[in-house]
């Protein structure tokens, strides 16, 4: 996990799970889950699942490995397991379009679409609805990444940016 390897046990402690993709004896590709809080950096934002969710994040294939359909696979398992579990709903997002062919083959539907730019410790956040998003996913959506105290509003907004390592 390169520089993050020292966030693993953290990561395990607080309840997060990793799963991941091996070609022995090296682990290939992984993701993590999270049924509660976890920070998006990319957005500065918190996402806090409801009851019955959980929130995909940090899923990495190494570059020798990459455009295999591993993304693809990872994500279909995850689901896979979690339907067994009774988990009724997965959130994923994805940066500048990265991995969205996979996420979208692996059956995830666009809801949120993010643009953001941080410059001299301020984050510039855009929020829109994805096109042809149901009105009922865009709510719920909105409400997992409520900021703390205020809705969080589809448009633009300016705050201070913030870093966190987890």
């Amino acid at each position: 996990m390169g520089e993050e390897g020292d966030l693993v046990a953290n990561r395990l402690a607080r309840g997060c799970r990793c799963f991941g993709a091996w070609l022995e004896p090296s682990i290939i590709a992984y993701g993590w889950l999270s049924a509660e809080s976890e920070w998006i950096g990319e957005l500065g934002l918190e996402i806090r699942p409801a009851r019955g969710e959980a929130y995909v994040w940090n899923c990495v294939t190494v570059p020798a490995h990459r455009g295999k359909g591993l993304f693809r696979a990872l994500l279909l398992r995850m689901a896979e397991q979690l339907k067994r579990e009774g988990l009724a709903r997965l959130w994923i997002g994805s940066i500048d379009g990265v991995g969205e062919k996979a996420i979208a083959g692996a059956g995830f539907i666009p809801v949120l679409r993010f643009r953001g730019v941080s410059m001299g410790g301020l984050r510039w956040l855009q929020v829109s609805a994805a096109e042809n998003a149901e009105a009922g996913l865009i709510s719920a959506a909105r409400s997992v990444l409520d900021p703390p105290g205020r809705r969080l509003r589809l448009g633009a907004s300016l705050r201070r940016a913030q870093t966190r390592r987890h």
